[in-house]
């Protein structure tokens, strides 16, 4: 397995709060594509539920995820979106083949 972390994350807004949550998720690429570390940070919405987001996402290691994971404009996301997530599911992926 290589030191590289690949990041998928399952988004998906509460109906009826949509516009908010996606103008929130945009909000994040900006910043986060500057970060140590960042090789990679695609955002994807579903074309059958348009509430759903996925990012794809890779790092050159865990511990500069984790980094990401602590700041600030990510913790913001986090608190802005309380409550108006259906879902959020993070997969951290080690690539073996």
């Amino acid at each position: 397995m290589t030191n590289r972390l690949t990041i998928i994350a399952h988004i998906e807004a509460k109906e009826g709060e949509l516009d908010f949550v996606k103008k929130e998720v945009l909000a994040l690429i900006e910043p986060t594509k500057k970060e140590q570390g960042c090789l990679r940070y695609e955002l994807n919405q579903d074309h059958i539920n348009e509430n759903l987001f996925i990012f794809v996402e890779e790092w050159e290691s865990h511990a500069l995820w984790q980094q990401h994971m602590e700041n600030s404009h990510l913790q913001a996301f986090v608190k802005a979106t309380d409550g108006l997530l259906e879902k959020l599911e993070v997969y951290q992926l080690g690539k073996i083949a």
